[in-house]
Order: structure tokens, then C-alpha cells, then sequence
């Protein structure tokens, strides 16, 4: 009975995965998420709401420079309806500019991993990379509510 529930286990493991794999729209919304976790720590200490942290502003800089290298290809033309997706029609419509978006967004990460040493640079590189994110989700993602 173990062996059964331990290869059940694995196949609905198996199964989910290749879904995800073949699911782009589920895929976009969970790296969006994990981007969207990883701005507000920074953010938040933009605000002053929580200390700044070098560990956590690395790390959170890592997960939007890879969200960044991964986006652009997580919006194929088949994609554009269903999963909740939030993703406005504008996107296919300007898909150059859309790419270049991630691009820059790309860069910019990059310079602010580089440059970001203490609070003082912290300050005057984040706005930089928060720039990116709102300015994408004005043109190309749904108001909610």
C-alpha cells in the first residue's frame, strides 16, 4: 500500500509539473507574485517602514533579475485570455516594446546588484527599478477591483 500511494504521489507531482511547465499564463502570475514579494521588501524600506537590509536587498534583487530574464517569454500569442490572467491586450499589440520593457528592467536590476552597497545607495538606485514595474502595469496589466 505504500509503494502505491508513494507512486501516486510521484505521478500527481509528475503531472503538476508538466502542467505548469506547459501553462504559461500560471506560470507569468507566479513569478509576478514572487516579483511583487520581493519589491515590497525593498520598497518597504524605501518608505522607511522596515530597517534596511543588504541580505534581503540582494535577495530580492536576485528574484527580479531572474522574474526579469524569464518574463518576455511567458507571454506567447496563445496566451492571452484565460487563468486570470491580468495581462491587457496592448502587450501583443506593442510586443517590441514590451520586450524592451523587460530588457531595461533587466539592466537596470543589474546596475542596482552592482551599485547597491548601503542604505545611501540603496536610496538612490531603487527608484530606478521600481520605475520599471509601474511603469509596465500602466500600459500592459488590468486595474483590479
Amino acid at each position: 500500500m505504500k509503494r502505491l500511494t508513494t507512486v501516486v504521489i510521484a505521478l500527481a507531482c509528475g503531472i503538476g509539473a508538466v502542467w505548469a511547465d506547459t501553462d504559461p499564463i500560471a506560470e507569468r502570475r507566479a513569478l509576478m507574485k514572487n516579483d511583487g514579494m520581493a519589491a515590497k521588501k525593498m520598497f518597504d524600506m524605501s518608505k522607511g517602514t522596515t530597517p534596511f537590509d543588504l541580505a534581503t536587498v540582494q535577495d530580492s534583487l536576485k528574484t527580479l533579475y531572474d522574474g526579469a530574464s524569464k518574463s518576455a517569454t511567458l507571454f506567447p500569442d496563445d496566451s492571452k485570455t484565460g487563468g486570470g490572467t491580468a495581462a491587457l491586450p496592448a502587450i501583443w499589440q506593442n510586443k517590441a516594446d514590451f520586450d524592451a520593457r523587460f530588457v531595461k528592467f533587466a539592466k537596470d536590476v543589474a546596475a542596482a546588484q552592482a551599485g547597491i552597497v548601503d542604505e545611501a545607495s540603496f536610496k538612490k538606485l531603487a527608484p530606478a527599478v521600481f520605475q520599471n514595474c509601474g511603469a509596465c502595469h500602466e500600459l500592459y496589466k488590468a486595474k483590479s477591483g
